[in-house]
C-alpha cells in the first residue's frame, strides 16, 4: 500500500519516514469515505425535511481517523476563512466534540451552515492529501464540520465566542447574508459596538431567503445568528441604508465604519419574446417568496402559482434549488434546462445527484429562444434550441452554439430563470463617489475590501457579482481586519 504513495510532492522529510512507519502500524489511508445518510429520493421530493441527515458519533469518529494530520495541511489553504482543520478533527477523533466546535469557531462564525452549503468539495477537500497525493476521497471535512456544530447545538451548551471589552466605538453591517454576519462577528470579538442593519423582515440574508429548508433548515441559521446576539451584536430589520438612513445620518450618530454586504439580488433576465409573461418568475422571487413569503400556502396573502409543468433555466446552485422547490410544491414534471453539457454545470455535484434521484428532468445542450403565452398572458409554452459546444471562451468552457432549424415546443405551466444576478444599484446610488465596475459591483482593494469611500468597506457578491457562503465570509472577516486598522489610525490622529 504504502509504496504506491508519491512522496515527491512532500516537503518534510521527516514527516515522510513518520508516515511511513503510521502507515506500517496502523493504515488510516485504506479506510474507506463514510457516506452520508439521506432521506429516501422518493420521500424527500415531497417534504421540506433536510435531505442529508448527518453522520452518526461512530461515523464521525471513523471519519476523523482517516486525517493523517499533515505538518503542512494543505486542505487550510482550501478555506477562504482559514480554519484549522487538523485541529478541529483531531478533536473529534479524540471524542472531544464540543471542543472541535470551539476550534472551528475561532475563525468560522457559521460552521453549521458552512458544513451544509460550502463546496468543499472544490476548496478544502481539493487540497487535502488524499485528493492531490493518494488520488483517493478526501477526508470529509464537510460532514465533520457539520457534525461538530451540530452536537454541540443538540447538547445545548453552545460556546459563546469570547469578546474583547468594549472600545466604545460604533460600526455598522449593511446586510445580514455570510459576509455581514462574519464581519460583524470579528469586529464584536475586537469589542466594537456592531449593528447590522438588514432591509428585509429576516435576519440571515440569502441564507434565509435563497436557500431551501431542504438543503439548509432556518433554525439552524437562526441559532448560529442568535450566538452573534449573545456576543452583543445588535440586529436593527426592515431598515435600509440609503433611504430609511442616509450614510450621513448613521455618520452623525456616531458610526465610524461601515461595510456593505448587501448581496447581488438583481435578476438577470435573457431577454427574449414573451419574458414578462405571467408565469414566469427569476430564480430570486420564487425562492424568497417561498423560503421568506410562505407563498406555496394559497390561503397567503401574496401566493406562488404552482404548476404541474415547470422549467427551470440555468445549471448552478440556485437553478437546482428551484427546480427542487418546484418538485415539493406539487410539479409533475420539473426540468432543467442549460445550454452547456452536464459536464460543464456550475452546480455543485451533490445538488445534480439528489435532483437526479429525485426525478428532476435534465434537458442539457438546449436554450430558451421563446415564450408562448395564451389570450389572458399566462405562459403556456416555451421553444427551445439545441445546441453544440464550439471552442472554449472567456470562462474555460466550451462555447455553446444553436444547431440551426432544432428549435421544438414544450407545454409548460410555469418557467423560472436562473441565468445570474446583479447587484442592487441602492448603495451606489446614494454614494456618487463610491467606485464601482461596469457590472454594478463594488471596487475594493482585495486586501482590506476598502472602497473608494474610506470608511466604507464591502464584500460578497455585491464585490465578487455572485460567490459561495464561505468566500463570502472570507471577504467579510478580511473587511473587519481592514477596518479596524482604518479606524486605529484615525482614533490615534
Amino acid at each position: 500500500m504504502t509504496n504506491n504513495i508519491d512522496y515527491k510532492e512532500e516537503r518534510n522529510a521527516q514527516w515522510r519516514a513518520e508516515l511511513r512507519q503510521k502507515l506500517k502500524t496502523k493504515d488510516r489511508t485504506s479506510l474507506p469515505r463514510v457516506h452520508m445518510p439521506e432521506q429516501n429520493a422518493q420521500t424527500r421530493s415531497h417534504n421540506k425535511l433536510e435531505v442529508n441527515e448527518g453522520l452518526s458519533e461512530q461515523m464521525a469518529l471513523e471519519e476523523a481517523k482517516r486525517c493523517i494530520d499533515c505538518p503542512d495541511p494543505t486542505c487550510i489553504t482550501g478555506c477562504p476563512v482559514s480554519i484549522n482543520i487538523p485541529k478541529f478533527i483531531k478533536k473529534i477523533e479524540a471524542g472531544d466534540f464540543n471542543g472541535a466546535a470551539s476550534v472551528l469557531k475561532e475563525t468560522n462564525t457559521l460552521p453549521a451552515v458552512c458544513g451544509r452549503v460550502c463546496p468543499q468539495e472544490k476548496q478544502c477537500e481539493s487540497k487535502c492529501f488524499y485528493t492531490i497525493t493518494l488520488k483517493k476521497p478526501p477526508v470529509a471535512i464537510g460532514y465533520l464540520e457539520r457534525f461538530a456544530a451540530d452536537f454541540e447545538r443538540e447538547s445545548g451548551n453552545i460556546a459563546v465566542p469570547e469578546v474583547a471589552a468594549p472600545n466604545g466605538l460604533k460600526v455598522a453591517s449593511i446586510g445580514s447574508g455570510p459576509a455581514g454576519l462574519a464581519f460583524a462577528a470579528d469586529m464584536a470579538r475586537m469589542g466594537y459596538s456592531v449593528t447590522v442593519f438588514e432591509a428585509l423582515h429576516e435576519i440571515g440574508g440569502v441564507l434565509k431567503y435563497g436557500i431551501p429548508e431542504f438543503r439548509l433548515p432556518n433554525v439552524i441559521v437562526d441559532v448560529e445568528i442568535e450566538n452573534l446576539r449573545k456576543m452583543g451584536v445588535n440586529f436593527v430589520k426592515n431598515f435600509i441604508v440609503g433611504k430609511t438612513a442616509s450614510f450621513d445620518d448613521l455618520r452623525q450618530d456616531g458610526y465610524q465604519g461601515f461595510f456593505v454586504g448587501s448581496g447581488a439580488g438583481l435578476p438577470s433576465f435573457m431577454n427574449i419574446p414573451g419574458e414578462n409573461s405571467i408565469g414566469i418568475f427569476s430564480a430570486n422571487e420564487y425562492l424568497t417568496r417561498v423560503n421568506l413569503m410562505n407563498a406555496a400556502d394559497p390561503s397567503t396573502d401574496t401566493p406562488l402559482q404552482s404548476g404541474k409543468v415547470v422549467a427551470v433555466i440555468g445549471g448552478g446552485n440556485t437553478a437546482m434549488d428551484a427546480v427542487r422547490t418546484a418538485k415539493r410544491l406539487g410539479a409533475n414534471r420539473a426540468i432543467i434546462i442549460y445550454r452547456r453539457s452536464l459536464e460543464e454545470m456550475p452546480a455543485r455535484v451533490e445538488e445534480i445527484k439528489h435532483a437526479q434521484e429525485e426525478g428532476i428532468e435534465f434537458m442539457v445542450l438546449h436554450n430558451p429562444t421563446e415564450y408562448i403565452a395564451d389570450k389572458d398572458g399566462y405562459v403556456k409554452q416555451i421553444i427551445v434550441q439545441r445546441m453544440d459546444l464550439g471552442e472554449p471562451d472567456a470562462s474555460g468552457r466550451r462555447r455553446p452554439a444553436p444547431v440551426e432549424g432544432s428549435e421544438f415546443t414544450i407545454d409548460i405551466d410555469n418557467a423560472i430563470v436562473s441565468v445570474g444576478v446583479s447587484p442592487n444599484p441602492l448603495i451606489p446610488s446614494s454614494l456618487p463617489d463610491l467606485k464601482t465596475t461596469r457590472w454594478g459591483t463594488i471596487v475594493v482593494n482585495e486586501n482590506t475590501m476598502q472602497t473608494s469611500v474610506e470608511d466604507l468597506f464591502a464584500g460578497g457578491d455585491i464585490v465578487r457579482g455572485g460567490a459561495t457562503v464561505i468566500l463570502a465570509m472570507g471577504d467579510g472577516r478580511r473587511a473587519a481586519e481592514g477596518m479596524h486598522e482604518y479606524i486605529s489610525k484615525k482614533v490615534k490622529k
